[in-house]
């Protein structure tokens, strides 16, 4: 009797964590079958057994990197009751989190979630209900939400972008751009809450 095959006590959680360690390690170049299953030291067909080829290794990790960002928003968070300051960290941990984890940063927002895959729909609304805790939104209408959420979602993932890209090149600190940016998006934010009133 043979010793037991490395691929058949793998589960999809350990595809998907081998498939975040090469983006950690590697970038977002990393994030395929070929890739991980190397990382894992077995022959990529297995890899088909637990995600449906390269465009399953993304969507599962995906998923996870989400999970991992929201429980690291949340935390950043967790003792925090003024509005200002609790949008504030909220922000900060965004940014956080893609400083410390950029290939997972860009993979996680170009992931296109979907409200009809149910863990996907899970993860929009845990996404929802922390944006409407960080900017106390639970009185807008859901068009006005949605807005407030699409504004506040392109300024920080802009900023991010620029960021990573280093295209921040004039003088001027960046983390005090960023402050400035979200002050701004409070303003605005508080223009669609009144009119939406």
């Amino acid at each position: 009797m043979g010793r037991p095959r490395k691929e058949d006590s793998l589960t999809q959680q350990d595809v998907t964590n081998a498939a975040i360690s090469c983006l950690d390690e590697s970038g977002e170049a990393a994030l395929g079958v070929n890739q991980v299953a190397r990382a894992l030291g077995i022959k990529p067909p297995a890899i088909y057994k637990h995600v449906n080829g390269n465009a399953g290794l993304r969507q599962a990790a995906a998923i996870t990197i989400w999970r991992d960002y929201l429980s690291h928003c949340q935390s950043a968070v967790a003792s925090i009751t003024d509005p200002n300051a609790l949008f504030h960290a909220g922000a900060q941990a965004a940014r956080s989190y893609a400083k410390s984890y950029p290939a997972r940063y860009t993979v996680m927002m170009q992931y296109q979630m979907r409200p009809s895959d149910s863990e996907e729909a899970e993860i929009i609304q845990q996404s929802l209900r922390f944006f409407q805790q960080s900017l106390q939104l639970h009185q807008l209408s859901d068009d006005a939400l949605i807005d407030c959420m699409r504004m506040v979602n392109a300024a920080i993932y802009g900023f991010i972008n620029r960021e990573q890209l280093d295209l921040m090149t004039l003088a001027r600190s960046s983390d005090t751009s960023y402050g400035v940016m979200l002050d701004a998006l409070l303003v605005a934010v508080a223009h669609i809450r009144d009119s939406s009133s």
